[in-house]
């Protein structure tokens, strides 16, 4: 439980968190200021002292303090209700930010990260492959970070690499470029059978969660890849967007240039206000069906690696990405 004033514990608590680093009490106010937060020097120390006893920050001397795994959890836990619809604002914010031009084949692009041990990702690189080579992965391209490298806050841990993959966020920005709105409904797990989609089984609405569906639905176990790339029938992620139905034309000559890049596109358009896949669709609207940019790296959670995953995890230039056969390769350096 957070002691005293709990705005202002979790301010600072807040402060430490996107520092990464040690600050000192007069430090931590000059993060809050940043923050639009003014808090006296004085009474950051009081707090300081309380957060120590409740073992949610670590006192290091003259370098000052850090947050604890604990103080994460328990900041974590306590802005809960702070994040809904976080998740929505994050993919708006990133559609905007990202400038890939498929015709030039230049720009940012938005990934997702995947941290595993690069021995596992060699050894279990055939079934990622099936996946991009049965049309359930976003593209056919991917990009690696190497131990060390740090990516959009995170840091690769020495013994690990990062993998990221295209997220399907990215299909949202060129739309946006062209000028075409899109509204990211939910993300969802998908049925396929005879190698097609069937139905959603499970849904999660963007704008009612603090997390990512698919990282939900694969860490709970719920998916089924390895059923889906050796026999056409299983459970796969999937997300669902809502187009203006003036723009179909443009959409479908749209995703077929993003197919063309390595960058993937729809699995399903529909027609104006009708449904898709059983999925009610607005009178001057269209559904869509986008396949889950971590698809490809969800395989591993099946074969019992683990993973950390990080969807909509920032932006790399599209340079930096290469088709997935390159993959073999380049991990042997690490192994």
């Amino acid at each position: 439980m957070l002691p005293g004033d709990n705005k202002k514990a979790l301010s600072i608590l807040k402060a430490m968190k996107l520092s990464g680093t040690p600050l000192t009490s007069f430090a931590i106010q000059q993060r809050l200021r940043e923050l639009g937060y003014e808090m006296s020097e004085r009474t950051i120390r009081a707090y300081l002292l309380e957060l120590d006893r409740a073992g949610f920050t670590q006192n290091l001397g003259r370098k000052g303090r850090t947050i604890t795994p604990l103080g994460e959890q328990e900041l974590s836990s306590a802005n809960v209700i702070e994040k809904v619809g976080f998740l929505s604002a994050k993919i708006d914010n990133l559609t905007y930010l990202m400038d890939f031009d498929p015709n030039n084949r230049s720009g940012s692009v938005v990934i997702n990260i995947s941290i595993v041990s690069p021995k596992e990702l060699l050894e279990h690189l055939p079934l990622i492959k099936a996946v991009f080579e049965k049309g359930y992965g976003m593209g056919s391209l991917v990009t690696l970070f190497a131990p060390g490298e740090r990516i959009s806050g995170m840091e690769i841990p020495a013994d690990k690499v990062g993998i990221g993959t295209v997220c399907s966020i990215t299909l949202n920005g060129v739309l946006l470029k062209y000028g075409i709105p899109v509204h990211s409904k939910f993300g969802g797990l998908l049925e396929v059978q005879g190698w097609k989609p069937l139905r959603f089984l499970e849904i999660i609405y963007y704008d009612s969660t603090t997390l990512d569906p698919l990282e939900i639905f694969i860490k709970s176990g719920m998916t089924d890849y390895i059923g889906a790339v050796k026999s056409g029938s299983g459970k796969i992620g999937a997300s669902f967007r809502e187009l203006p139905a003036q723009s179909k034309a443009l959409v479908v000559d749209i995703g077929k240039k993003m197919e063309k890049v390595g960058l993937g596109a729809f699995v399903t358009i529909g027609l104006p206000g009708r449904p898709v896949l059983d999925v009610p669709v607005p009178d001057g609207r269209i559904g869509a069906i986008v396949i889950g940019g971590l698809n490809p790296i969800a395989i591993l959670e099946e074969c019992g690696c683990k993973t950390y995953s990080r969807a909509l995890a920032g932006l790399v230039e599209y340079p930096r990405l290469f088709h997935y056969n390159e993959l073999d390769e380049l991990l042997k350096q690490y192994i």
